[in-house]
């Protein structure tokens, strides 16, 4: 197996490889020429073609942006994200229709060992420098809104019409149409007809 096969495969890797280094270097110049243009520049969209191939219509993301490899994530339709929206995609990120994140939201698939002996840079032969990382995939599915500053981390799959309060870091999954906060994130309860906005006194 390649470096890159075995990285998306959920299995130890090293990053230090030339064709994963090399994808990063051009993700991470995709998202720094995304975020250097403005909003209304035409630009932009040419290069979520390249940085993020795999999503549907409607996608649109504030910036500024930080992908890691962009070609590992894929949308649906009618996505968003507002500002400071890190993907860290060693792994497979799957995102479903009409997901929205607020600011300052983090998707993070790597793992690190948690030994120091394991997790520690090391040094081949030929003078790199590399350490030993895995990864695990994330799910959104579709209609989930994700709060400002909400991490969350590699292996968790979040179901379908899911709340996820601000600040929450997600570790475990959360099931379908949850309210769900916290650090660690827990579901408070399920979300209903009973929360519709025509109960709320707005005015």
């Amino acid at each position: 197996m390649t470096e890159k096969e075995k990285m998306l495969f959920g299995k130890i890797y090293d990053p230090s490889d030339d064709e994963l280094f090399k994808m990063r270097t051009k993700a991470h110049k995709l998202s720094q020429k995304y975020n250097n243009l403005y909003d209304d520049n035409k630009k932009r969209q040419k290069i979520i073609e390249k940085l993020i191939p795999n999503h549907g219509e409607g996608l649109y993301l504030q910036g500024p942006i930080y992908f890691d490899y962009g070609l590992f994530t894929s949308f649906g339709k009618n996505c968003y994200a507002n500002f400071n929206f890190t993907v860290l995609d060693t792994c497979p990120v799957n995102i479903g229709d009409n997901v929205f994140f607020g600011p300052n939201c983090t998707i993070a698939t790597p793992v690190h060992p948690f030994r120091w002996q394991e997790r520690n840079m090391k040094l081949k032969e030929d003078g790199t420098v590399y350490d030993d990382e895995y990864g695990k995939p994330i799910t959104i599915h579709s209609n989930c809104w994700i709060a400002s500053n909400v991490v969350i981390t590699g292996g968790v799959t979040i179901g379908e019409g899911c709340v996820i309060g601000a600040g929450s870091v997600v570790t475990r999954d959360i099931p379908p149409n949850s309210l769900a906060v916290g650090n660690p994130c827990r579901v408070i309860r399920q979300i209903s007809e009973k929360d519709s906005v025509k109960y709320k006194n707005l005015y």
